[in-house]
């Protein structure tokens, strides 16, 4: 489902993405939304996503979303400074979809939340965290 993002700014996916299975299904400015169908690689020894996955997801939502420029040509990338992650349930679905807003920040820096939910509604994790912004070359 790509109907919130515009086809021509979707990249393919970074190499660990792709192996993981995300989807980019929106970006925008200050936000953005993957979605990670789960598989049986992605669980713990106990049957549930693990927790790295969650931490994954989060940093990458909210890198994504705190980057947004609209301009395929124009590129902005960041890296992350900092990163909490708080695991609140677990999912009872078989999708995990990840939103990140950004929320601040300024010319180098930024700071985003993020919370990942299920296709069901269950909430099983939100994080925070500050990113600086990169050159691209």
């Amino acid at each position: 489902m790509t109907q919130d993002i515009d086809p021509a700014l979707v990249e393919a996916p970074y190499p660990l993405q792709q192996h993981l299975g995300f989807t980019i299904t929106a970006w925008q400015p200050d936000y953005a939304r993957f979605e990670l169908p789960l598989e049986p690689f992605l669980m713990n020894r106990y049957g549930i996503a693990h927790g790295g996955v969650h931490a994954v997801m989060l940093d990458t939502v909210m890198g994504y979303c705190g980057c947004y420029t609209g301009d395929r040509d124009n590129p902005k990338l960041a890296m992350t400074l900092t990163l909490n992650v708080n695991y609140i349930g677990q999912a009872k679905g078989n999708v995990l979809i990840a939103e990140g807003r950004r929320t601040g920040g300024g010319r180098k820096t930024f700071f985003a939340e993020a919370t990942i939910m299920d296709e069901l509604g269950t909430k099983v994790a939100t994080g925070t965290g500050v990113f600086r912004y990169r050159s691209t070359r």
